[in-house]
């Protein structure tokens, strides 16, 4: 019989037991308060294990068990991987959905429930190591300037400004930007981010930042309360990311940036100009919010990439 109980608003999926159920409730559980995890990070979670379980259901003819999970061989595993290939789903959804799967192993494990060798086993996908693609100085500067020349009504024109100001100029990811709270302003000279696995990060805030926020503020014309969001829309709910996306889209026709020119790109120039103008790693990794340094080294790989370029344009002995 296939559970249907649902889990802070995720739905349980069809492909396990009742058995099963209130191990995934008590895995869940111990993601959101042992691990800390973001309700968006858990749905993405949930939809992982529940493409996992949907597939062990037509695998095996029925919902799987604790039992069906510990008699899983390398070839049950392999089928999955395999059926993930054939719908042409991309090597690094199809990576991080093992890394779910063997992470429900493991917390089944640990509880005695569930004892599986097989997955330890199981090679996943190569992904390709991707390297951040930045906007250069020039670019950024222009996107800076001319994001509020896209709106003909002024406070939402500001409101757009201040958004990529803090992007940039802090670094942020665009949900941290939009997490933002009315009481987090007017900005001090640093300002404290709760970001991914809820860690905290302190991060300097330029005067040019703080301007961009303050004059937004001035024009906004909603009563905006203090335990309330800092951005909002037209009609006065917190902004939407997909608004923000939609900007830097019409941004990058109407000053002719690349494709790789979205929000996230704005962080990826905070690292790098950070960098190429002889930051620390260690404290670009803070401000950051990066857990693990190699995560940050990517940016050496940019600023490398770059100077190579540089190089083989300029130096008279590159015929290359």
């Amino acid at each position: 019989m296939a559970a249907s109980s649902e889990l802070d608003g995720s739905t349980v999926t069809a492909g396990a037991t009742d058995a099963l159920a209130p191990l995934i409730a008590a895995w869940r559980d111990w993601l959101r308060v042992e691990k800390r995890m973001s309700a968006h990070t858990l749905d993405a979670y949930d939809r992982d294990l529940g493409t996992f379980l949907g597939f062990l259901s037509h695998h095996l003819g029925g919902p799987a068990g604790p039992g069906d999970l510990s008699r899983l061989g390398p070839a049950d595993f392999r089928a999955w991987l395999a059926e993930r290939a054939m719908r042409d789903l991309s090597k690094s959804s199809t990576a991080r959905a093992l890394s779910v799967v063997r992470g429900f192993f493991r917390f089944l494990e640990r509880r005695g429930v569930v004892s599986n060798a097989a997955i330890g086993g199981v090679r996943g996908p190569r992904v390709p190591r991707s390297v951040p693609k930045a906007l250069t100085v020039g670019e950024a500067a222009d996107a800076l300037e001319s994001v509020g020349d896209l709106e003909d009504e002024p406070w939402v024109a500001a409101r757009d400004a201040a958004v990529v100001a803090l992007l940039y100029g802090c670094g942020l990811r665009i949900g941290e930007a939009l997490g933002l709270e009315r009481s987090a302003a007017p900005l001090a000279d640093t300002l404290t981010i709760t970001g991914k696995g809820n860690k905290a990060r302190m991060v300097p805030v330029l005067a040019v930042v703080r301007q961009a926020v303050d004059t937004y503020l001035k024009q906004v014309p909603f009563a905006l309360a203090p335990e309330g969001p800092l951005f909002v829309g037209v009609k006065g709910k917190r902004l939407s990311p997909r608004r923000v996306q939609e900007r830097l889209q019409v941004l990058r026709a109407y000053l002719g940036l690349p494709e790789s020119a979205t929000p996230h790109a704005l962080r990826h120039s905070f690292a790098t100009h950070l960098l190429a103008g002889g930051g620390d790693l260690r404290a670009i990794q803070e401000l950051l919010g990066h857990a693990s340094l190699s995560t940050t080294q990517r940016y050496t790989e940019v600023d490398a990439k770059r100077l190579m370029d540089i190089h083989r344009s300029a130096h008279p002995r590159d015929r290359r």
